[in-house]
């Protein structure tokens, strides 16, 4: 979890430390499909769990691709074919603005769960640039940057990231935790 940093007294395990089954989004926000994956996963693992959902919000679109943004040229697509059939949908479109936006959930094995938010806004590029990242990464340009996510280091994205700004909002519970404070309320929820 190096987007994140160390937290002293808390130890990040993945999937490959700790075997969990997959979990369907089947949530129609991304708050439904963060909480939903944390909670089956605590429940399933006994540990607390923090997980995430992220969307490409396009304003010219009505906010979509959104929560279907893995899927949304359609199931057993990649995300090559996601940005060729968005940047068909906005060809000719002058409002490029978009934003990525996450929700980080934390869930205990007791069923507390809470949630934060993060959003990097953006616009939509012309034609895919740089060889970095994924998804739609070679499509996003940052607010007041003139490069592609994709042509950006990884250290560079991390910096600006929403996935970052989501799980910083989860950052005091996670101290918290990590000292064995005493339970804090559910927040979020």
């Amino acid at each position: 979890m190096s987007i994140l940093g160390t937290i002293p007294g808390l130890t990040f395990l993945t999937s490959r430390e700790v075997p969990f089954p997959e979990v369907e989004e089947t949530g129609s926000t991304l708050e439904e499909n963060a909480r939903l994956k944390a909670l089956s996963i605590a429940r399933a693992t006994g540990l607390p769990t923090l997980a995430e959902d992220s969307g490409l919000e396009v304003v010219a679109l009505g906010g979509a691709p959104g929560v279907r943004s893995a899927r949304f040229a359609g199931e057993g697509k990649d995300y090559r074919e996601n940005n060729r059939k968005l940047l068909a949908l906005l060809a000719g479109v002058e409002d490029r603005r978009a934003r990525f936006r996450t929700v980080a959930a934390l869930a205990l094995p007791d069923g507390r769960v809470w949630l934060a938010e993060g959003v990097l806004c953006g616009e939509i590029a012309t034609a895919p640039r740089g060889s970095h990242g994924f998804g739609y990464d070679p499509l996003f340009v940052p607010q007041g940057g003139d490069r592609t996510l994709a042509e950006l280091s990884q250290l560079e994205k991390n910096r600006i990231s929403h996935r970052r700004r989501a799980l910083e909002g989860l950052r005091p519970l996670l101290v918290a935790l990590a000292r064995g404070e005493p339970p804090f309320e559910e927040a979020g929820a």
